[in-house]
C-alpha cells in the first residue's frame, strides 16, 4: 500500500506543480499535442492510479487486483481532467459589445441633448452601460428617457424621447 501512496503523492505534487506553474511545463511537452498529455491530466492520472490502488489495498484486495483497480481510476480521473480542461479553453466569451448593439434599445439622457449638437446618453446593452454622444430632433433634457433610432458612429448615436402615456 505505501507504494501506492507515494505514487498517488507523486501525482497530487505534479497537479500542484501544474496549477502553480500552468502552461510552463506544458511547453516540455509539446511533442504531445492535445489536452490529452497535459501536466493536469498526468498529474490526475497518477494521483487517482495511486491513491484508488491503496484504497483497493486497505478494502482486502490483492496487488494483483490493486493494479488494475488504481489503472481504472486513473483513466477516469484522467479523462475527467482532460474533458474539464477542453471545456475550460474552449469556452470562449461574448464579444465586445459596440454601437451597433445599442440600436433599438432604452437608454437614459446623461447631460443635455442640445437642438444642434450632441449630449450625452446612456444605454444598457447585454449588462453593460455604454456612453454614447446622442444628437436628437428636438433638444431633450438630462434624465429624458429615449430610444437609439441609428448608429452615427461607433461613439455617436440618435436617439427619440420614450414616449411616457402622461402627456
Amino acid at each position: 500500500m505505501t507504494a501506492f501512496l507515494v505514487i498517488g503523492a507523486v501525482g497530487v505534487l505534479l497537479l500542484l506543480v501544474s496549477l502553480l506553474l500552468g502552461d510552463v511545463l506544458d511547453g516540455a511537452l509539446d511533442a504531445l499535442s492535445g489536452d490529452v498529455f497535459s501536466t493536469a491530466v498526468i498529474g490526475a492520472f497518477v494521483a487517482a492510479t495511486g491513491f484508488g490502488g491503496a484504497t483497493a489495498q486497505a478494502l482486502g484486495a490483492p496487488a494483483a487486483l490493486s493494479l488494475p483497480v488504481g489503472l481504472v481510476a486513473g483513466v477516469l480521473f484522467g479523462w475527467l481532467a482532460a474533458s474539464l480542461t477542453r471545456l475550460v479553453r474552449g469556452g470562449g466569451t461574448d464579444a465586445t459589445p459596440t454601437g451597433e448593439d445599442a440600436l433599438g434599445r432604452d437608454g437614459r439622457v446623461v447631460t443635455t441633448i442640445p437642438s444642434e449638437g450632441f449630449g450625452v446618453v446612456d444605454v444598457l446593452v447585454g449588462g453593460h452601460v455604454l456612453r454614447f454622444n446622442a444628437r436628437a430632433d428636438r433638444p431633450l433634457e438630462q434624465g429624458t428617457r429615449v430610444h437609439v433610432t441609428s448608429v452615427l458612429s461607433p461613439t455617436a448615436v440618435t436617439v427619440a424621447p420614450l414616449w411616457d402615456g402622461l402627456s
